[in-house]
C-alpha cells in the first residue's frame, strides 16, 4: 500500500462516518497538497502563498479540537521538517498523530469518541 492509498482509505472513512450532514456539527477533513512535481514558477507562487514544508497530510476540524495527522507506510519515518511541523504544532496545544493504518486512524478517533 502507497501513502496515497492510505491517504484515501482514511480520508473517505472518516469523512463517510463524521462528516455526514446530519452530525452537528459536521466535521471537517482536508488535505494539504505540499508533495507532487511543479514547474518552477508554481513552485515560487505557492511557497510565496504560504506553502508550508512538513504540514500534515491531513487536517481535522471538530468542536473545540484541531488535529493533524501524518501518513507513513510502514518503515516510513518523517523528514527534518516534518518533524519540525509535528513539534511546533504540539507547543501550540494541538494533537499530532503519525498513523500508519486505517485501523490506527480508526483506534484513536474512537477512543475519543466511544458513541460512534
Amino acid at each position: 500500500m502507497t501513502e496515497d492509498q492510505l491517504q484515501q482509505q482514511i480520508y473517505t472513512w472518516y469523512n463517510n462516518t463524521f462528516c455526514l450532514k446530519n452530525h452537528n456539527p459536521r466535521h471537517v477533513i482536508f488535505s494539504v497538497p505540499n508533495g507532487g512535481s511543479r514547474n518552477v514558477i508554481e513552485a515560487k507562487k505557492m511557497k510565496a502563498t504560504g506553502l508550508l514544508p512538513g504540514v500534515s497530510d491531513l487536517i481535522i476540524l471538530q468542536p473545540n479540537k484541531t488535529l493533524f495527522i501524518e501518513l507513513k507506510i510502514e518503515k516510513g519515518v518523517q523528514s527534518e521538517v516534518q518533524k519540525d511541523f509535528e513539534q511546533r504544532v504540539k507547543l501550540l496545544g494541538f494533537e499530532y498523530h503519525l498513523i500508519r493504518s486505517l485501523n490506527e486512524f480508526k483506534n484513536i478517533l474512537l477512543k475519543e469518541q466511544p458513541t460512534i
